[in-house]
C-alpha cells in the first residue's frame, strides 16, 4: 500500500523519536555510573541550632558615664541608602542618643558568650566585651537574666571568664572541640547577639586558618565567612557536631557590618587560657627569655639551612631562662617541646602555652647543624621588666684603642670602636665590635636600613673587632661561594638584630 509524503514523514518522526528514546535509555544508566557524587552542604541546621541556643548568652555591661566614647558601645550600622532596615536602625539608635546610649544613663555595651560548665556557672566571652565594666549581666535565650562576676581576663588573647550562680537556674553547657583538626572548607555555625538582636544564627565555612591580624602576640585566628557583626564578639563558632571550635572576636569591614571576613580564637588556644583563668584568676605563661626575628630566605641561605623556617634568636634577655649559654644569638630554633616552629610567630604562642617550671627540649640550628638543649621555663614577665637586652662580649674586657683607620665594604664605612666613637654615637661600654660610621645612599646596606652608629658584632656567626676582620670575613664568604653575608648588628643600648647583605 502506497503512503503519501505526510504519512511517511509522520512515520519517520515517530520511528526516529522511538530510536532516540531507546538510545538515550541505553546511554543514561552508563552516564549515571560515571558521574561523580558531589558533596552537599547541610540541608538544614535547625536541629543543631535548637540544641545549642540555650547555651549561648547575651552579655550586657554598664559603667558610670565618663568623658569620651566607650569602646564596644553599639553604634548605628552604616546601611545603603534606601535599605529597608535603614529607617528602623536610625530610629532605634536615635532614641538612645549618640552611640546608641540613652542620654543621661550609664554607658552600655553588648556582646555574646556561652556556658561551658553548667555546674560551676562558667561563661566565656571576649575581654573587650567586659573591659572597664562596673556591672555585667548575662541574658539567656528564654528572656531571663543574671548578674555575673568576673573570674579572670586575658587581654593578650582577648578572653574573659565569668561566673553566674548555677544554683539559681538550670544551665545548658557546650563543649570545646579540637580546632587543630578543622579544615579549610568545613561548615561552621555562629550564634550570637549582633546589634543586640539576640539568638541570631549564621552559617558559613572555614575560610582560612592561622591568620595573623596583628591584634596580639599570639594571633592564630580561624577565618570564616559566617556572618559576624558587632555584638557577636565573645560568641561561639560551632562545627557541625555542635562543638565549639572558636570564639568569635573580630571582623574586617569598612562599614562596621559583616562582609564575610570574620575571625575566631581557635579552641586549642582558648581552652588552655580558660583553664588558667578558672584555676588562678590569671594566666601563667611559660617564658623562654629570647628576642627573635623571622628567618628569611637570605638568612636561611647564609646559615646553610635548606629552607626558611624557625625563629632566629636575635638576643638573650638578661636573667631569663635562656641566659645560661645554651642558646646563643644567631641560633635558629626549629622545634620547641616536640612541636615544630614553622615561622617566627609560632614560638611565642607555643612557649606561652607551656607550663611554668617545665624543662623542655629546644632543637636549634647552629653552624649548619641541629642540636638539642634543655631549658627550664620561667614565668612570662611584663614587657617593661623584660625589655633589657644585652649582647655577649665578643672580645676581652680591655678597652679598645682609638683608631682612625676605616674600611669601605658593601656600602658601609666601618671603623674600630674606640672611646671617641663610643661617645659620638652614644654606644654602651660593654658593646664590642666594629662601628659603622657611614652608609652610602642607594647601597645594599642602605636598602636594608642599616644606620651609622650601629655596631657589627658578628659576620656569619664569627666575631669581628677590627675593620680588617670585616674585610676578611666578607672575602672568605665570597671564596666559599656564598651570595649573602649575615651580619649581627647592635644598637647603642645593646639591642641586637640580624641583617643579610648581598655580596654580588
Amino acid at each position: 500500500m502506497a503512503l503519501d509524503a505526510k504519512t511517511m514523514k509522520a512515520g519517520w518522526t515517530v520511528a526516529t523519536a522511538a530510536a532516540l528514546a531507546l538510545g538515550l535509555a541505553a546511554i543514561a544508566p552508563a552516564q549515571a555510573q560515571v558521574q561523580p557524587q558531589m558533596m552537599q552542604g547541610p540541608a538544614s541546621v535547625a536541629d543543631l541550632a535548637e540544641g545549642l541556643l540555650g547555651a549561648v548568652v547575651n552579655i550586657s555591661t554598664s559603667q558610670a558615664s565618663r568623658s569620651g566614647s566607650q569602646r564596644g558601645t553599639p553604634r548605628a550600622p552604616q546601611l545603603p541608602e534606601g535599605s529597608p532596615f535603614q529607617e528602623f536602625f536610625e530610629e532605634f539608635f536615635r532614641d538612645r542618643g549618640e552611640g546608641g546610649q540613652a542620654p543621661g544613663r550609664p554607658m552600655q555595651s553588648l556582646g555574646s558568650g556561652f556556658v561551658i560548665d553548667a555546674e560551676q556557672g562558667i561563661v566565656i566571652t571576649n575581654n573587650h566585651v567586659i573591659a572597664d565594666a562596673d556591672t555585667i549581666e548575662v541574658n539567656f535565650s528564654d528572656g531571663s537574666s543574671m548578674p555575673a562576676e568576673l573570674v579572670g581576663a586575658d587581654p593578650q588573647t582577648d578572653i574573659a571568664v565569668l561566673r553566674v550562680d548555677a544554683s539559681a537556674r538550670e544551665l545548658t553547657a557546650v563543649d570545646f572541640g579540637d580546632s587543630d583538626n578543622i579544615r579549610i572548607g568545613d561548615w561552621v555555625m555562629a550564634i550570637g547577639n549582633p546589634f543586640g538582636l539576640g539568638g541570631s544564627v549564621s552559617i558559613g565555612i572555614v575560610s582560612a586558618r592561622g591568620r595573623d591580624i596583628r591584634s596580639g602576640p599570639y594571633d592564630d585566628f580561624i577565618q570564616t565567612d559566617a556572618a559576624i557583626n558587632r555584638g557577636n564578639s565573645g560568641g561561639p563558632l560551632f562545627d557541625m557536631y555542635g562543638r565549639v571550635i572558636g570564639i568569635n572576636t573580630a571582623i574586617i569591614s569598612p562599614t562596621g557590618g559583616s562582609i564575610g571576613i570574620g575571625f575566631a580564637i581557635p579552641s586549642a588556644l582558648a581552652s588552655s587560657v580558660i583553664t588558667q583563668l578558672v584555676e588562678f584568676g590569671e594566666t601563667r605563661r611559660g617564658w623562654l627569655g629570647v628576642r627573635i626575628q623571622p628567618v628569611t630566605e637570605d638568612i636561611a641561605e647564609s646559615l646553610g639551612m635548606d629552607s626558611a623556617r624557625g625563629a632566629l634568636v636575635a638576643g638573650i634577655i638578661q636573667g631569663g631562662p635562656a641566659d645560661n649559654g645554651l642558646i646563643q644569638p644567631g641560633d635558629v630554633i626549629v622545634s620547641f617541646n616536640g612541636r615544630a616552629i614553622r615561622q617566627m610567630r609560632d614560638l611565642p604562642r607555643i612557649v606561652a602555652e607551656s607550663p611554668v617550671g617545665q624543662t623542655v627540649d629546644v632543637v636549634l640550628v647552629r653552624d649548619g647543624e641541629e642540636r638539642t638543649v634543655e631549658i627550664t621555663l620561667g614565668r612570662l614577665e611584663d614587657a617593661d621588666t623584660a625589655a633589657a637586652v644585652t649582647g655577649e662580649d665578643m672580645t676581652d674586657d680591655m678597652p679598645a684603642p682609638d683608631a682612625v683607620e676605616t674600611v669601605s665594604v658593601l656600602g658601609m664605612t666601618v671603623a674600630e670602636l674606640g672611646s671617641e666613637l663610643r661617645s659620638s654615637f652614644d654606644i654602651a661600654d660593654d658593646i664590642r665590635g666594629v662601628v659603622i660610621t657611614e652608609v652610602e645612599p642607594g647601597s645594599v646596606a642602605d636598602e636594608r636600613g642599616i644606620q651609622p652608629g650601629e655596631v657589627i658584632t658578628e659576620i656569619a656567626q664569627e666575631a669581628v673587632s677590627t675593620p680588617q676582620d670585616v674585610q676578611a670575613r666578607i672575602a672568605a664568604l665570597r671564596d666559599q661561594g656564598r651570595r649573602n653575608a649575615l651580619l649581627m648588628l647592635s644598637n647603642g643600648s645593646g639591642e641586637l638584630r640580624f641583617v643579610t647583605l648581598r655580596m654580588d
